[in-house]
């Protein structure tokens, strides 16, 4: 079998495959099977209880639901009032949020200070690690270098497998240290090696806080202003933890009730992340609005900006999809609080970069969007801005390149991520096992000869 008909095979096999794998939708409604683990209104079905945040999207009025101003909780502390806090005296939080996260209450100094010194401890990688694992065969796909450089990590810990509470919080303190260091150093190996870019392997910083570390291990001179720095900082602490029902999050429940290592928990909460539809949003609404300038003569122009949105939701422009990227949640209707903080900082951030027209640009379709959406879609609940419409803008405007955006929101979410894993370990002592209804009839088998 040549190569042709290799491939050719493969072909006629998927054909079959997509041919005998295919479900009846009809019979979805008839077992009353919540698809997604959603309902027909969008709300996830419940499967767990948490402490580590709360996501308020709606509220009961005279005993109905309806949709409210988006808030979000970290361990019953207001984002916004967090962010106010932490980010005050021209502080950084990344560090002090991560501690209230996992350990569910505000650090005092003294427990701030000895917790930040843990983490910048722990940023170092075993000897050679960067020359034997990320500098080898370099992978084009950032994700996948993270998930191979945590997989790794695991050969160099010699209680890899021990899931008690002591040893599961210090394998995570030690990843949520090392993830900034793994991401930019497999994204300039990537950079040296597949596009003929120059190589910068510089060392953390102890003294520095982890925005701070990242900008500096990214850039070839290691300098940066104090506003990029405060700003990757803020958009940090916004993308740590979003409850227990998003993708990557449910992912590291479930595979933490199996109860195995942490650097397999944490590899297969980054490959559900690295999904399209979970942490590459970002990237798309990038994408999207380079291809709106390209298409758009005068992108000043609301009535030639409105008509573009008409043309994505018909799937006659971009990537045909029939999206507005970046417009819309799964739970969050009215505003998603997370855009609202952020949006606050990236208007001094786009003056301070010379972007403000394009600031401009985005309030627009931030503004147009969910107008265009409600006249031409049926939709049961508001449609709003959500995070990612303005994360992907920041990390452009800090020259952050396109292969880095989802890995930076690991970088975060992997605070979530070891919160999570550790409630899990405490409280469950069952597998989560969801069950599947089988609608496929039995039958008799048939020998080779008369098939």
């Amino acid at each position: 079998m040549n190569k042709t008909e290799f491939l050719n095979t493969i072909d006629s096999f998927a054909d079959i495959c997509v041919q005998n794998g295919k479900i009846d939708t009809s019979l979805y409604e008839k077992y009353d099977v919540q698809r997604g683990l959603r309902d027909k209104n969008g709300n996830g079905v419940v499967s767990g209880l948490t402490k580590i945040s709360t996501i308020e999207a709606s509220k009961i009025v005279d005993g109905k639901k309806v949709p409210c101003e988006g808030r979000l909780f970290y361990r019953g502390y207001d984002i916004k009032e967090l962010v106010k806090g932490a980010t005050k005296n021209d502080g950084f939080g990344f560090e002090e949020i991560s501690y209230l996260l996992l350990f569910g209450n505000l650090p005092t100094k003294e427990q701030l200070t000895n917790f930040s010194d843990i983490l910048s401890r722990s940023r170092t990688l075993p000897t050679n690690f960067v020359r034997d694992v990320i500098m080898k065969a370099p992978s084009r796909d950032m994700m996948n270098s993270l998930s191979r450089s945590v997989l790794t990590l695991a050969s160099y810990d010699p209680l890899v497998s021990d899931i008690s509470i002591p040893n599961v919080l210090r394998q995570c303190l030690m990843l949520i240290s090392l993830f900034p260091v793994l991401a930019v150093y497999g994204y300039h190996a990537y950079n040296h090696y597949e596009k003929g870019g120059s190589m910068y392997i510089h060392r953390p910083d102890r003294r520095l806080s982890t925005s701070q570390n990242l900008l500096r291990l990214l850039r070839p001179d290691m300098r940066y202003t104090s506003l990029e720095a405060h700003v990757l900082d803020l958009a940090l602490i916004l993308h740590m933890e979003h409850g227990g029902g998003n993708n990557s999050t449910f992912t590291t429940h479930v595979v933490t009730s199996s109860g195995t290592d942490t650097y397999a928990t944490m590899t297969a909460a980054l490959s559900s992340l690295k999904g399209p539809r979970h942490g590459g949003a970002n990237i798309k609404v990038v994408e999207m609005m380079n291809d709106l300038r390209e298409q758009v003569t005068d992108v000043k122009d609301e009535d030639a900006v409105r008509d573009y949105l008409k043309k994505l939701l018909h799937k006659e422009a971009f990537d045909k999809k029939g999206l507005i990227y970046g417009m819309g949640h799964a739970v969050y209707s009215k505003s998603d609080p997370r855009a609202e903080v952020l949006k606050s900082f990236v208007e001094k951030l786009s003056t301070e970069k010379g972007r403000h027209d394009d600031f401009n640009l985005y309030s627009m379709v931030e503004r147009l969007a969910p107008e265009v959406i409600a006249d031409e879609r049926r939709i049961y609940k508001g449609v709003s801005a959500n995070v990612d419409f303005f994360s992907g803008f920041v990390y452009s405007m800090l020259d952050i390149p396109l292969e880095l955006f989802t890995p930076i929101f690991a970088i975060a979410r992997i605070v979530g991520w070891s919160a999570h894993r550790i409630e899990e370990l405490i409280n469950m002592d069952k597998i989560i096992r969801p069950a599947y209804i089988s609608v496929m009839p039995n039958t008799d088998y048939i020998p080779m000869d008369e098939r």
